[in-house]
């Protein structure tokens, strides 16, 4: 009985006395809510960019996000946003800095895609 004790109590000093671990892919966090809108790179002998409206999205509250009034979630861990379901779900990005973001292809690479908070605020 004296071991049980004496296991019970270090068992719990131990992990009373543990740090938190990062998370895998870095902190759990949201995006700044407003119209993101979206654009592909032009070429060098017309526009600097071209508008893909249908690309477009809306960051609610609650990470979640609208496309044409319906409503989805996402998930961003450090710099990397994945649109877990709804109308956009498997869709990939990554932050670059505060509202932009960069698409990514299905096989993790950059894409030409880019998404700017374009209105910033709740809608």
């Amino acid at each position: 009985m004296l071991i049980r004790s004496i296991l019970v109590s270090a068992l719990v000093a131990s992990t009373l006395g543990a740090t938190a671990q990062a998370v895998p892919g870095g902190e759990i966090s949201t995006m700044p809510t407003g119209r993101y809108q979206c654009e592909k790179p032009g070429d060098v002998n017309g526009l600097v960019a071209v508008r893909v409206p249908e690309a477009d999205f809306r960051v609610l509250a609650s990470s979640s996000y609208a496309v044409d009034g319906k409503r989805g979630s996402y998930l961003l861990t450090g710099d990397d946003l994945v649109m877990t379901d709804g109308p956009f779900e498997g869709r990939r990005f990554v932050r670059t800095s505060v509202g932009y973001l960069r698409g990514l292809a299905p096989d993790g690479k950059l894409g030409d895609l880019r998404c700017v908070l374009a209105v910033r605020g709740t809608f």
